[in-house]
Order: C-alpha cells, then structure tokens, then sequence
C-alpha cells in the first residue's frame, strides 16, 4: 500500500498547489506507516522531479510523452488509475484546482473510490476515515468519513503550506497502456496569462471593485500589488463591465481564493464576492461607505476614500520594505 499524490505541472514546472499535495500525502503516507509516490504527467525536468523529495516524495513516476502538455481528463484518468494500480495505491490525493477538479471525479468513478473534495484536513483515523472539508460556499464545514477501500482526496489550495525540506526522490520512468486512439480530444489552443502570479497560487491578492470608478484609475491598485508582490483580482461587475479580464474575476461565479492576505478596494462585499474569498488568512476592507457588508467579514477595514488611502498604504509598504 501507498500514497499516490498526482503533481501537476505547466511548462516543466511543478505547480505550487502540486507541491501542497505532495507534502500533504507525504504526510498522510507517515500516518498510515507507508510511502509517498507522486505522480507527473508530461515532459518535466529530471532535477525538478527529484526535488519533489524535499516535500516528502520517496518516488516520482514518470510520463514524459510530449502529449501529456496539455491536460485532456480521460487520458489522465487511464493513467493515474494504472499508477494506482501499479502502486497498490490506497489513497490518491490532487491539489484542488483545475487540473484536479477536471480529474479526480473521473479517477474515484473509474477505481470506485470515495471522494473528498476540497479537503482542509489531514484524515482521523481514529474512528474510520474522517477527512473535513468545506461547505455552502465556506460558510460551514462537514466532515466525510470515506469508507471505499480506496480514497481520493483533492486539497483546497493554500491551506497546507509547503515548506521544502531536504530530500531526494527517486525518479523512474512510467510507461502507461496508452496509444493514439486514446487522445479522443484535440486542444488546438491554450491561451494562458503569463508574467502574472495565478490568482489560485497567490499568498498575497489585491483585488478592486467599482469604486474605483474605472479602468484608468487601475493604476493605484497596481502599484500597491506590486509594492506587496501581490497578485491582482476583480469583482464581477468590474470584469463584466471590461475594465479588467474575466480570468481576474473572484467570488461565487470565479475564483475562489486561500490567500495569507486579501486586500479588498472599492468592494462593497456581496455574498457572491465574499463566497470567493471567505477562506483567506487575513482579510484586509477599504472602503469609504462604513455600511459595507465587507467590514462585517474583514480581519481589518479602513473607512476612507481609496483613491487618498492607498497611495498612502503603498508608500508606507515601500518605506517598511526599504529598510
């Protein structure tokens, strides 16, 4: 028996919520007396993989066919089934994001295991095996005893941090059963965001709604990110409207975020934005109506006019970081 933990990668990098996964499982495989095996898909640098010891991995299956690039979920899902079948693998963890939402229902489905999505938990295993999550958009928790002989758990990012430690992975090559006829999906285009922090990885998230007025006035929002080493985020009605790109929208119907510190600007605090956020470390309200629904929700608030506060804000954080 083992602990088989898929790690995502882009471009031949293993991803941040990846690495959450593997040391979760590696983890949960010292809880259970057994072995952590993580699992990449797609051409990836060798010392990359072997890295993964550092978070705990004591191997790393390899598939390095050019194909695997581009994530297609029934390809992926032959494969990590066989890994868990070569492996012995009683529990198969993901990082809960798109990768993993898009694949670990279809490799619980096709290995009749029980399945936890979202988890904020390592498992008791004190009575069964009892992992919590969250539910009703983070409003409240549950927590699911599975009780298959098999278990997929897939993790809400930025909940357990990987910390690197020392270590080696074995790196040994996977041949899967795979052939042409299983690429039944083509992507002939893959538009990504580049230069920019993912939101769903982002420690840190500066976001802005529509009291900023508009677009042009973007800027002030964007020089404290930076001053931060922040990611930036939007409201719907600000993406609807086209100031910023859909894929900087959060709340119910976008994103939905874990980071350390949220910094809200100019949001008012709808129950469909704060269902996208409510999971954050720290979060942080600026806005000059003192009736905002957001301050209720906020670790801190500041009642102010934005466009006077955060120029303030990120001169302070530029003179604390210059000392």
């Amino acid at each position: 028996m083992s602990i088989l933990i898929f790690a995502d990668q882009a471009h031949g990098k293993i991803k941040k919520a990846a690495l959450e996964a593997v040391q979760y499982g590696s983890k949960v495989a010292a809880q259970l007396g057994t072995t952590a095996t993580a699992l990449v898909l797609g051409p990836a640098d060798n010392a990359e993989l072997a890295a993964l010891g550092n978070y705990g991995a004591a191997k790393v299956l390899h598939v390095a066919d050019a194909r695997l690039q581009e994530v297609e979920s029934t390809v992926y899902t032959k494969i990590i089934a066989e890994a868990a079948d070569k492996e012995g693998a009683a529990v198969i963890v993901f990082p809960h994001n798109f990768d993993g939402k898009a694949v670990a229902p279809r490799v619980a489905a096709r290995l009749k295991a029980g399945l936890v999505a979202g988890a904020v938990s390592y498992p008791d295993t004190a009575n069964g095996f009892v992992v919590k999550k969250t539910v009703f958009s983070g409003k409240a928790f549950a927590n699911i005893n599975i009780t298959s002989d098999r278990k997929v758990i897939s993790l809400t990012p930025n909940t357990f941090p990987a910390v690197a430690g020392s270590g080696t992975a074995a790196v040994e090559t996977f041949a899967p059963a795979i052939n042409d006829a299983d690429f039944k999906v083509k992507v002939i285009r893959t538009e990504t965001v580049s230069g920019d922090i993912p939101l769903t990885e982002a420690e840190i998230i500066v976001s802005g709604g529509r009291g900023l007025k508009g677009p042009e006035n973007w800027g002030i929002l964007e020089d404290l990110a930076k001053a931060l080493g922040a990611a930036t985020a939007s409201s719907r009605p600000v993406a609807d409207a086209g100031w910023r790109p859909h894929h900087e929208h959060v709340g119910q119907t976008g994103l939905t975020v874990r980071p350390n510190l949220y910094v809200a600007i100019g949001i008012s605090g709808a129950i469909q934005h704060l269902a996208g956020v409510n999971g954050s470390k720290v979060i942080v309200v600026i806005n000059k109506d003192p009736e905002a629904p957001f301050f209720k929700a906020a670790d801190y608030g500041i009642v102010g006019d934005a466009f006077e506060v955060v120029p303030k804000l990120t001169a302070a954080v530029k003179e604390f970081k210059g000392r």
